[in-house]
């Protein structure tokens, strides 16, 4: 009897030791939710803001960290409402100053956005280049502003392997520029329908290429004439430089008289030939009056 009742004391001292652990031990907080931070972006070369889309990204949650609205978002990359995002887009965040050239350098081409071809062939991709006429000298292609003839462009790369240039022989084909978002296709035989004419490299194997474009005499550049670009197996590169004229060239266009368009040299000869009748009538009737 006695032993039993020490047995059941003792155990009964276990029990109490655990309880005791139980309401000692500090009590062990769930983690926070741990979320992916957007790093900083910069501006590249060319001046656009890139920002690569990581997995569990969403265009609300974008918008919210970096303070630019859903509908400028969408605006700068041509997103619809109900469009979504995949993890490796490139968002397109804006425009800032160039991080590697001085502020005092020309702006740097635009490239539209990245597109990939619809039947990509590994290992290579298209860079297609246009020189257009920037009227209002923003820097920016719009669709009435025309193709610049008369310019060079040529397309290398750093390797030493690849070097393309417009005109016959030199490689570089000319496509058909349907839209400054959608891309390129060919029309046979029908340019009229093409808001440009651009000049494409196409199977370029990926690697670093060097574009550089010359412009008429004549014009001042508003982009920069230089410019490198990582291309990517089953891309489509998109770039567009840019010039003006120059005063000079200005100074020397024709002018067209205010009212004068349509006007015939006839009719200057007959307005002087009345007049002269009239002043010879005037003097022939002073002397009859006499």
């Amino acid at each position: 009897m006695k032993k039993s009742l020490i047995t059941w004391l003792s155990l009964g001292g276990v029990i109490l030791s655990l309880l005791g652990l139980v309401f000692v031990a500090p009590a062990t907080a769930a983690p926070e939710p741990q979320y992916t931070s957007i790093p900083t972006p910069t501006p590249g070369p060319d001046g656009r803001i890139i920002y690569i889309v990581q997995e569990g990204d969403t265009l609300w949650r974008i918008s919210a960290i970096t303070g630019i609205s859903l509908e400028e978002l969408r605006r700068l990359n041509d997103l619809a409402e109900n469009d979504i995002i995949l993890p490796g887009d490139r968002l397109l965040l804006g425009l800032g100053g160039p991080s590697d050239i001085p502020p005092t350098a020309g702006p740097a081409p635009t490239p539209t956005s990245d597109i990939p071809t619809p039947t990509p062939m590994v290992g290579v991709g298209i860079i297609c280049v246009s020189v257009f006429d920037d009227t209002n000298g923003d820097a920016l292609r719009q669709e009435e502003e025309p193709d610049l003839a008369g310019s060079a462009i040529s397309i290398s790369n750093l390797a030493g392997t690849v070097s393309l240039s417009q005109g016959e022989g030199g490689g570089l084909v000319p496509r058909c520029y349907e839209d400054v978002v959608l891309g390129i296709y060919d029309i046979p035989g029908n340019s009229a329908e093409c808001l440009s004419i651009v000049q494409c490299a196409l199977e370029l194997e990926q690697g670093n290429y060097n574009i550089s474009v010359g412009i008429p005499e004549g014009y001042n550049a508003t982009t920069a004439l230089n410019y490198s670009i990582s291309l990517e197996a089953g891309f489509q590169e998109f770039l567009d430089f840019g010039a003006q004229p120059n005063a000079a060239t200005i100074a020397e266009a024709p002018t067209i008289p205010e009212g004068g368009e349509g006007r015939s040299p006839l009719l200057a000869i007959v307005g002087i030939g009345l007049l002269v009748l009239g002043i010879g009538l005037g003097i022939a009737a002073f002397f009859l009056r006499k």
